[in-house]
C-alpha cells in the first residue's frame, strides 16, 4: 500500500475514514485527461481489493466505470479514495479459530444508483471464519423497474458464487470442515421480503415475466437445497458497504462485520 501511496504522490496525505463521499454523483467527461494517471491508479487499487481489501469494491467498481471518460473531477475522487488507503494501512481480514465455520452469505442492491444508466448495484459478501473470503460489487446489465427487482438479481449472482464456493470448500476442507456445510444449504440474508417471496413462487406475474430468465437461476438454487434466503435489517446488511456509499459509522460497522480488524 505503501508503494502505492508514493507512486501518486500521496505519502504525506491526510487520512480520511471512508473512500468516497457520500452523495456524491460523478458524471462521464466529454474526454479524458490523458496527463492524469487515471488508469494506473485505479488498476493499483484494483489490486489491493482482490486480495484482502473488500471494502474497497464498490469504490473500484464506481471509479472503473470511468476510464475512457475522466477529468479533474474523477482524478479528486482517486485522491480522496488514496487518502481513505492511507488511513486504513493496518487493516486486515482476521480470521479466528473459535469463529464459526459455516458459510454465511449477504447480498444486496442499490435500486438505480447509477445516474446517468438507472442501473443498479449488485454487491454480495461471504463470511467464513469470521472474515470475508468472496466478495463481489458490480454494475447489473439491465434496468430494473422496481426495488424488488433490483435485490432478485443481486441474490441470483451471489447463489452462483455460492454454489462455487460450496464446491471449492468440498475439494480443499478437512472432513469435519465438510460436515459444517454440506449438512445444509448456504443461507444468504437478503434486504427485501418481496424478492424472497418471488424466488419461492414459480409462478410468473405481469409485473415480473420481464425479468430475464438467467436471473431465475436463484430459484433452482434453492429448489435442490443449495442456498436458503432470509431477511436482514438494513443494519445489519454487511453487504451494504458493495453497494454505495456510507457515512462512516456505517461504514466501519459493516467493515468490522466482514473480518477487517
Amino acid at each position: 500500500m505503501g508503494q502505492v501511496l508514493e507512486t501518486f504522490g500521496m505519502v504525506k496525505c491526510k487520512p480520511i475514514g471512508t473512500p468516497l463521499e457520500v452523495g456524491r454523483q460523478l458524471f462521464k467527461a466529454n474526454e479524458s485527461d490523458d496527463a492524469l494517471p487515471y488508469r494506473e491508479a485505479v488498476g493499483s487499487l484494483t489490486y489491493l481489493m482482490v486480495g484482502t481489501r473488500p471494502d474497497l469494491a464498490f469504490a473500484i467498481g464506481k471509479l472503473s466505470r470511468f476510464f475512457s471518460c475522466y477529468g479533474k473531477e474523477h482524478w479528486a475522487a482517486i485522491k480522496r479514495f488514496l487518502r481513505y488507503v492511507k488511513g486504513s494501512m493496518e487493516k486486515g481480514l482476521v480470521f479466528y479459530k473459535s469463529s464459526s465455520c459455516v458459510l454465511q452469505g449477504y447480498s444486496d442492491a442499490d435500486w438505480a444508483g447509477d445516474h446517468e444508466t438507472r442501473r443498479s448495484t449488485t454487491g454480495f459478501t461471504f463470511i467464513f471464519g469470521g472474515a470475508a473470503v468472496s466478495w463481489g460489487s458490480k454494475l447489473q446489465k439491465t434496468v430494473a423497474l422496481s426495488t424488488m427487482e433490483a435485490e432478485y438479481m443481486a441474490p441470483c449472482e451471489a447463489s452462483k458464487e455460492a454454489v462455487w464456493l460450496i464446491k471449492l470448500v468440498q475439494s480443499v476442507a478437512s472432513q469435519g470442515l465438510q460436515t459444517a456445510i454440506s449438512g445444509g444449504a448456504i443461507n444468504i440474508k437478503v434486504g427485501n421480503g418481496g424478492c424472497i417471496d418471488f424466488a419461492k413462487n414459480s409462478v410468473e406475474h405481469k409485473r415480473t415475466k420481464h425479468i430475464d430468465i438467467r436471473y431465475h437461476f436463484v430459484r433452482e438454487a434453492i429448489t435442490t437445497d443449495k442456498v436458503t434466503l432470509d431477511n436482514c435489517a438494513a443494519d445489519d446488511m454487511v453487504a451494504d458497504r458493495m453497494t454505495k456509499e456510507l457515512g462512516k459509522t456505517k461504514h466501519d460497522k459493516h467493515v468490522e462485520a466482514m473480518g477487517l480488524c
